[in-house]
């Protein structure tokens, strides 16, 4: 089994940065590529960003593009979300995901484990 814990999460205002941390446990070798995904009141949960297992590849969303970065460190077993340029728009829950294939994708169907998620609110 593997478990995902986020963390970073808080209140901040618009302007400002967060670091989200993801730490990942237990059976390791069954997350390969990770990514983030969103969801607020009332809507559908969105892909942010994504990592290979390498952390050779990126990919993140338009929304989020120049704001957002993605990266891990495989041997301290986290991924990370660095959040900048923050807008009331990006307040959510955020969840830190894997799967065992080295890419990652934009679907969350595609993603195997999930963390329980961090609150992320931007004051305007």
């Amino acid at each position: 089994q593997v478990t995902l814990v986020e963390s970073g999460g808080g209140l901040v205002q618009a302007g400002g940065s967060l670091r989200l941390s993801c730490a990942i446990s237990g059976r390791t070798d069954y997350v390969a590529a990770m990514a983030w995904f969103r969801q607020s009141a009332g809507k559908a949960c969105e892909f942010v960003s994504g990592i290979s297992s390498n952390g050779g590849y990126t990919d993140v969303a338009e929304s989020v593009k120049g704001r957002f970065f993605v990266s891990r460190d495989n041997a301290k077993n986290e991924a990370y979300l660095e959040m900048d340029i923050l807008k009331p728009e990006d307040t959510a829950f955020y969840y830190c995901a894997g799967h065992g294939r080295d890419y990652p994708s934009q679907g969350g169907e595609d993603y195997t484990t999930w963390g329980e998620g961090t609150q992320v609110t931007v004051s305007a």
